[in-house]
């Protein structure tokens, strides 16, 4: 199946100027006829996981890295090995970063509180 530019932009719901960024970036190769880029189902595929790796976190680098361990004659088991291991890291660190912020939310609930009570002493020295 073949693919115009205006297809996938509206397909997956991005600009035509993504589109060919990715394309810029070598992670898709459409068919030129002329001016008019043709797209083959494997570019709606690559755009597809591309897209998919942008809302999971990550990079385009690592997106196409992942995406180019499929190897057509031996399937996706290596693919799917290194997507486990990366997922696993990205979960890892965003529980990290989730920590620092529960920390930080902490550290400023106590500090809101001390301002609190010094404002109330203040307003009960000027009263009395």
């Amino acid at each position: 199946m073949q693919y115009s530019i205006s297809d996938l932009a509206s397909e997956f719901d991005i600009t035509t100027r993504t589109i060919r960024f990715y394309e810029e970036k070598g992670l898709i190769s459409p068919i030129r006829d002329g001016n008019v880029r043709i797209y083959t189902g494997a570019d709606r595929t690559k755009l597809k996981l591309i897209l998919r790796g942008k809302r999971l976190g990550f990079s385009l680098e690592e997106s196409n890295s992942i995406i180019e361990l499929y190897n057509h004659d031996h399937g996706n088991r290596k693919q799917l090995e290194v997507l486990l291991k990366r997922i696993s890291e990205k979960r890892e660190l965003l529980q990290m970063q989730m920590n620092d912020l529960e920390s930080l939310i902490l550290d400023l609930d106590g500090a809101e509180a001390r301002c609190v009570e010094s404002l109330r002493k203040n307003t009960i020295k000027k009263s009395a």
